[in-house]
């Protein structure tokens, strides 16, 4: 957000520890946009003064107790080789509590995490509980200095995203939605301006939930618990090894949110309401 993004403490500090290698960003192919959907268009947002790249932070705080569930799903263009090694960048654990729990919920998935992981992101794709969103291809920045990871060139960053599509479809994603979370949560005009042939509504957050490296499941869900308010956007993480409490978080945090009345919904749908 650039000034916003400032705010944004642990949970963006995944960002710098997802960018262990590789100075680059390969060049896209050409692509579509996301793959039109069989059924009605999925709402988004108008675009910003100067027909910039809209941006959304959270529904209204007076339509009624919703809230999103948003986790992302981190992997940078770069880190096959850890993957390979052993390190855990999915957490099937925590999309099994989504779905005991019956929790909708967005999942925002780098392009390369769907190449690593094509049998998780086809069920999750599939399943009517979630929706896909684009995390970008690379998980790297689209402004400079954004918690120390590399930068997408301007003239590219419209590729990257349209890249992480590609690797949707290739995995058999039926229907990603056109929501972009930036990398870090950084950003400013030019990368809106960049993205606006994109065709996507930006997707940022109102409420960090510090499941980054985090160790304590119960701080966790206290600073969840603290910031829902009505209309919430709850950024959290789909990454075992870089946030390994965030099942037991997710856990917690249900039960008690609907005790206080809330229900969750997709981002699409809050955006939608």
């Amino acid at each position: 957000m650039i000034t916003l993004v400032r705010r944004v403490t642990a949970a963006c500090l995944l960002g710098t520890a997802l960018t262990a290698c590789a100075p680059t960003v390969h060049p896209a192919s050409r692509v579509a946009r996301p793959a039109p959907s069989a059924t009605a268009a999925p709402p988004t947002l108008a675009p910003g003064p100067g027909g910039l790249t809209p941006v959304f932070r959270n529904g209204s705080r007076a339509l009624g107790r919703t809230v999103a569930l948003t986790f992302d799903a981190d992997m940078t263009a770069d880190q096959g080789a850890r993957a390979a090694a052993g390190e855990h960048f999915d957490n099937p654990g925590l999309i099994s509590a989504l779905r005991a729990l019956k929790v909708p919920a967005t999942v925002f998935m780098t392009g390369r995490w769907a190449e690593e992981y094509p049998d998780q992101a086809r069920s999750i794709g599939r399943d009517p509980l979630f929706e896909v969103a684009n995390h970008s291809y690379s998980h790297y920045a689209f402004t400079a200095d954004c918690y120390g990871l590399p930068t997408v060139p301007a003239d590219r960053m419209r590729a990257d995203v349209e890249r992480a599509y590609t690797a949707f479809r290739k995995a058999g994603v039926p229907d990603a939605r056109p929501y972009f979370r930036f990398p870090g949560g950084c950003y400013d005009r030019r990368a809106l301006q960049e993205l606006t042939p994109a065709g996507v509504t930006a997707v940022q957050w109102d409420v960090v939930s510090g499941d980054a490296f985090a160790t304590d499941a119960e701080a966790v869900a206290r600073q969840v618990l603290e910031g829902v308010r009505p209309g919430s956007v709850v950024v959290m993480h789909c990454t075992r090894s870089a946030a390994p409490t965030t099942e037991r978080v997710v856990r917690e945090v249900v039960p008690r949110l609907r005790a206080r009345g809330f229900r969750f919904m997709k981002v699409s749908q809050l955006i939608g309401s």
